[in-house]
């Protein structure tokens, strides 16, 4: 990619796995190709809906190679790195850099608490490690240590990390990171945020799961944000937050798989220990995906 400025709608893509452990490419590269024709500005595999903590590093790598090849330059691939120790972090970003990667999605996964002195480390080896951007995901609700205030505004300093992800349901936090870092870091969203709201306060749009199932229709709405169209952007934002709310009730992973076989793709279930999606739960996806538009292609 020529463009590294990051902006925009970045599905977290699934991760098709058949019974025999292996990726199963033909799905994934479909769907990396609605995707991208549907206008998305760049796409992160190995994100939470990707499942990466359930997945063995063969697995990941094919993913992330599955993934560049269908993209083919045409948005930014931007891979989960995740680990409990630096030096894994650092050979996994090593290697999907060698791949082609626009840019590394840093998560730090721990078993036991990590001080900020260990955090901040943590994320400026991998930052070191490559030339590519680097965007920090913070998650409190399922990180052990996650990124405080004072740890990002350090980080913000690192001259390759250029972006963070929040994933927490507090808008403010993210208002206070952009408070924080001025325009040091550029901030995406998840979709715990109300994406429209995070758009208002300066964020860059959103990587998250359900522009899977709703690619289109997210365009619309960071196209509608970008361009401060707020009240058409906020009657759209209304609609798509059904699936939110859906979501919020179920595993995500499960979500948007179910939600992908509602589509005509085969991508499978979640990797076990995690369940499928309940019978109830394919009835409620099914119902808000199609009060959204985004069946009719499959089952019109």
């Amino acid at each position: 990619m020529t463009d590294t400025a990051f902006h925009g709608v970045f599905p977290y893509l699934v991760s098709p796995i058949g019974d025999d452990g292996r990726v199963l490419d033909d799905v994934l590269a479909r769907l990396v190709e609605r995707l991208v024709a549907a206008g998305v500005h760049g796409l992160t595999p190995l994100g939470s809906t990707g499942e990466f903590a359930y997945l063995s590093w063969e697995q990941r790598q094919r993913i992330v190679a599955v993934t560049l090849e269908a993209a083919a330059g045409r948005v930014p691939v931007v891979p989960g790195v995740a680990a409990t120790t630096t030096a894994d972090a650092v050979r996994q970003a090593r290697a999907f850099e060698a791949l082609g990667a626009d840019g590394i999605l840093a998560v730090l996964e721990a078993y036991f608490p990590v001080p900020d002195d260990g955090v901040v480390a943590y994320f400026t080896a991998i930052a070191e490690s490559v030339a590519c951007p680097v965007v920090l995901y913070t998650n409190p609700t399922f990180q052990r240590s996650d990124l405080t205030l004072p740890a990002i505004r350090r980080l913000a300093d690192v001259p390759n990390i250029a972006y963070l992800k929040d994933a927490s349901t507090n808008t403010g936090r993210l208002l206070s990171i952009i408070g924080a870092v001025g325009d040091r870091l550029g901030v995406f969203a998840a979709s715990s945020h109300i994406p429209v709201c995070v758009m208002m306060i300066g964020g860059l749009g959103w990587m998250a799961g359900p522009a899977c199932l709703v690619p289109e229709q997210s365009v619309a709405l960071y196209d509608l944000a970008a361009a401060g169209r707020w009240d058409e952007a906020m009657a759209l934002q209304r609609d798509l937050w059904r699936i939110n709310q859906v979501f919020a009730k179920y595993s995500l992973a499960a979500c948007v798989k179910g939600g992908l076989q509602l589509q005509g793709y085969p991508v499978g279930d979640p990797l076990p220990p995690q369940p499928a999606l309940t019978a109830d739960g394919r009835a409620e996806v099914r119902e808000v995906l199609a009060a959204l538009g985004a069946l009719e292609a499959t089952e019109g």
